[in-house]
């Protein structure tokens, strides 16, 4: 017996010491809950999973936020086996809510609420029947799914729903933390996170906090709304500069790059999808084959610049019930505006940079004239005046025919079928601009 007790003694503090010690996951939802909070909620989720955590604790402070970031952030947090955990800390109100049902657990402190979820627009006004019916059905899916009344749920989006005892038919459900112990949406009460580990045996459990990092937060800051406009406007600009001017430069690179993080951010965030971008490709490529390959401009760059358009309709566009005329409207304002701004920026570099002291230091300021005897390549000066026939179509650039010689000719603002008869107007160094030659009319 001297011999086992040690023995026993020692298998003990074995496995006591081999035992892993508990782990919870800790993620903050708090502040407005927009799209941006989406892939950080997911992160929080597929690290606690990766890592083995016996819980994830979600610490809700919100007045609410967008829709379809909610169901994004709901949909993440029901997708998973690993227990979690709503801890209320003063509100979850509209879509914190919905994000409170999704969890396994919720907790209040004293003095919180959790409710109000009607959809409401920017300006705070009840959105359409379609939006109230999707986030009643959410409502309703994701209490049942936790075992929660779904009368309540439904009631925090309708005010039409009767809860005997908490409100007639003119009020939407909002309950306090008392409230919400009494109709079972919560099941603890707790005034701080020590007390919700120890309300589910997470005593001593390593907590491992999760913040948000710089990527998720670049990823914010480009999907606001003033700042992808200015995306847009820059990329249009490039582009409208590139069509413009011969070859490729500077202004076309950084437009691209612009709008690479544009359609970057709003795919993560789940606004454009992979058809989008590739809809956009597309119409860079067909720009590219305008300016490079295809002399003048044609079916294939208004084909492309068509796409593009569409591309990034369709990326500020959210899809499935959130898509309304409100949401097509806002995204014509958002497009338009860019456009116009870029068209603006143009015009105004056009009309003062020239005229800049910086921009004369970067060109050179001194001609050498034809007429001095400076000349890069021979002048057709001898053409002016002599009739031809267009070999191709001329819009406005192309190639004609002038006493069995070929020359590389430019429509003077006209489109000019192949086949027509033409005249020389001038020859301004290499360029030759012909018109079109007007038939006589017979007498």
């Amino acid at each position: 017996m001297k011999f086992k007790l040690p023995f026993i003694l020692l298998l003990l503090a074995g496995f006591i010491i081999s035992t892993p010690a508990q782990k919870v996951y800790l993620g903050d939802i708090d502040g407005e809950i927009d799209l941006g909070m989406a892939p950080y909620i997911t992160r929080v989720v597929n690290e606690a999973e990766k890592n083995d955590a016996d819980a994830i604790i979600f610490r809700i402070n919100t007045f609410g936020g967008r829709l379809d970031a909610a169901t994004q952030i709901k949909d993440a947090i029901i997708g998973t086996k690993i227990l979690t955990i709503a801890y209320i800390n003063n509100r979850a109100i509209s879509a914190g809510s919905l994000i409170s049902l999704s969890c396994n657990k919720i907790v209040m402190v004293p003095g919180s609420s959790i409710g109000a979820s009607t959809v409401v627009d920017q300006s705070g006004n009840k959105q359409s029947e379609k939006y109230q019916s999707y986030m009643r059905s959410e409502m309703r899916a994701t209490a049942e799914r936790n075992g929660r009344r779904t009368d309540i749920a439904q009631g925090m989006v309708d005010e039409r729903i009767v809860i005997p005892g908490i409100v007639d038919s003119t009020q939407l459900v909002t309950l306090t933390t008392d409230e919400a112990l009494k109709y079972g949406i919560a099941d603890v009460q707790v005034n701080n996170l020590k007390d919700v580990l120890k309300a589910f045996d997470l005593q001593g459990a390593e907590i491992v906090r999760i913040n948000e990092n710089w990527a998720e937060e670049v990823v914010k800051f480009l999907n606001n709304a003033i700042v992808s406009s200015i995306l847009i406007m820059i990329g249009f600009f490039g582009l409208i500069a590139e069509i413009k001017t011969p070859g490729w430069g500077v202004p076309g690179t950084v437009g691209i790059i612009a709008l690479a993080l544009f359609f970057g951010s709003s795919y993560i965030l789940e606004l454009a999808s992979i058809m989008d971008i590739l809809l956009f490709v597309l119409g860079l490529i067909l720009l590219a084959l305008e300016i490079f390959v295809i002399p003048g401009f044609g079916i294939a760059g208004i084909a492309g610049i068509i796409l593009i358009f569409a591309s990034l309709f369709l990326s500020l566009t959210p899809s499935g019930p959130f898509m309304d005329f409100d949401a097509i409207s806002i995204a014509i304002i958002q497009l338009t505006g860019a456009i116009v701004a870029a068209l603006v920026f143009i015009l105004i570099l056009a009309k003062f940079l020239p005229k800049s002291s910086t921009f004369n230091k970067l060109i050179l300021a001194d001609e050498e004239r034809a007429e001095q005897g400076y000349v890069s390549y021979p002048s057709e000066k001898e053409l002016v005046g002599q009739e031809g026939i267009a070999l191709t179509t001329l819009r406005p650039a192309g190639t004609a025919e002038f006493n069995g010689k070929r020359y590389d000719v430019v429509a003077d603002w006209e489109y000019i079928e192949q086949g027509s008869m033409i005249i020389v107007l001038r020859v301004e160094g290499v360029k030759v601009v012909v018109k079109k030659v007007k038939e006589k009319v017979e007498g």
